[in-house]
C-alpha cells in the first residue's frame, strides 16, 4: 500500500465523484439517497482478515451503499466494480437470523406480492430474476410446512438480484444511466424487503 498509496487516493477522489453524480440521480427517485455523503456509501480498502483470515490484505474491487453504510432503514441498493467481478443489485444477504425470520414472514403473508415483484417485465429483463443461492434450504425452514404455496421463497436465505456490468460499462458515459436503470428495476423488491424489516 505504501508504494500505491498516491494511486489508491486518486482512484478513490474520482470514485467519490462518480458517486456523487448517481446519488444526484438516484434522489429524483428516492428520497433516502439525499443528503448523504460520498464518503459515507464507501467501504473499507482493507478485507477484516480477523474474521476472514483466508483473505488477502486488500481488495481487488471498489463498492458503494448509495444509501449508506449505517443507515439500516435505507435501500439495500448496492455497487461493485472490481477486476474480476462488477455487479449492481440487491437485496437480503447474509441477514442476522430475525432478519430473516423478518423476510419468512413476510412471505407467509404476502408471497403472492413477492411473485409479482419478482416476475415483473423491468425487473426481470434487467436481473433475470432471484440469483442462485448457494444457502438455499433443501426442505422446509422450521414451522412451515412442506407443502407451503410459497416454499421455494422461504426456503432462500439470501434474496437478491444482481447484474453484471463490464468495465466498458463502467468507464462509458452511460454508466449513471445504467445505475438508473438498475435502481428502478430494483425499486419494488427493495420496498417489500424494507417493509418486511420494519415489522
Amino acid at each position: 500500500m505504501d508504494e500505491n498509496r498516491e494511486r489508491y487516493h486518486t482512484m478513490k477522489d474520482r470514485w467519490l465523484v462518480e458517486i456523487e453524480l448517481i446519488l444526484e440521480r438516484l434522489s429524483k427517485h428516492n428520497p433516502v439517497f439525499q443528503g448523504v455523503e460520498p464518503k459515507n456509501t464507501i467501504h473499507r480498502i482493507n478485507h477484516n482478515r480477523k474474521f476472514h483470515p483466508e483473505k488477502p490484505t486488500y481488495k481487488d474491487y471498489i463498492s458503494c451503499v448509495p444509501a449508506g453504510k449505517k443507515n439500516r432503514e435505507g435501500s439495500r441498493f448496492y455497487i461493485s466494480v472490481g477486476l474480476d467481478e462488477s455487479f449492481i443489485g440487491g437485496g437480503l444477504w447474509r441477514p442476522q437470523k430475525e432478519n430473516l425470520e423478518k423476510m419468512r414472514g413476510a412471505i407467509d403473508y404476502e408471497g403472492e406480492k413477492l411473485k409479482e415483484i419478482l416476475n415483473d417485465k423491468k425487473l426481470k429483463s434487467f436481473y433475470d430474476g432471484l440469483s442462485e443461492d448457494d444457502q438455499k434450504l433443501k426442505t422446509s425452514p422450521q414451522n412451515y410446512s412442506k407443502d407451503h404455496p410459497y416454499l421455494d421463497l422461504l426456503n432462500h436465505k439470501n434474496l437478491i438480484v444482481t447484474k453484471s456490468i463490464t468495465q466498458e460499462d463502467f468507464c462509458s458515459d452511460h454508466f449513471i444511466d445504467i445505475i438508473e436503470e438498475g435502481y428502478l428495476a430494483f425499486q419494488s423488491f427493495d420496498e417489500f424487503i424494507l417493509r418486511a424489516l420494519s415489522v
